[in-house]
């Protein structure tokens, strides 16, 4: 009995001095790899809270002020309520189409577009769409950058506009 008690002790010992080699070998090679570099994607600095923006339809609202000098533009007040993110205004093209000043080829730098027919209709042309006739209830989104233009529309037309950002830049391009 004698024998086995200071044999097993030897064998315990043997066993750790072997775990202790590959654990100290394995320690090593951990040491010789190098960790990869963490890529850390940049934050997005926090845009201002955007708060409610309720706007009642008033004909006083409605102002020549906006991109093009035949239409009247009642701003809806989602540019200053998203602090710029957004911008919607209902558009009156006013008079009897004038292709002159109307149908000029052009775009918009913006990241999104969406208009919604509110009464009446107009014809318009978009690049790969050609001409299309929308009517009181269509809606259609031109994406960014896309060549469009107005060819006709009804004396009472009025539309609904999205853009996003509120501030971009038209590019008037030659037909």
């Amino acid at each position: 009995m004698a024998k086995q008690k200071a044999s097993r002790p030897a064998t315990k010992t043997a066993v750790k001095k072997r775990s202790g080699a590959k654990a100290a070998a394995r320690s090593s090679a951990r040491k010789a790899v190098k960790p990869k570099a963490r890529i850390v994607a940049p934050k997005k600095p926090a845009r201002p809270r955007q708060r409610i923006a309720i706007s009642h339809h008033r004909e006083e609202d409605f102002k020549a002020d906006g991109l093009r000098a035949y239409a009247k533009y009642r701003d809806l007040g989602i540019a200053d309520a998203t602090h710029g993110l957004a911008q919607a205004h209902v558009i009156r093209l006013q008079g009897l189409c004038n292709p002159a000043e109307v149908s000029k080829l052009h775009f918009h730098d913006v990241e999104f577009q969406m208009v919604y027919v509110l009464k009446g209709w107009v014809k318009t042309y978009m690049d790969g769409q050609g001409e299309t006739l929308m009517k009181e209830g269509s809606a259609w989104t031109q994406p960014p950058k896309i060549k469009h233009m107005i060819l006709d529309y009804s004396d009472d037309v009025e539309l609904l506009e999205v853009i996003l950002p509120a501030e971009f830049k038209t590019v008037e391009l030659k037909a």
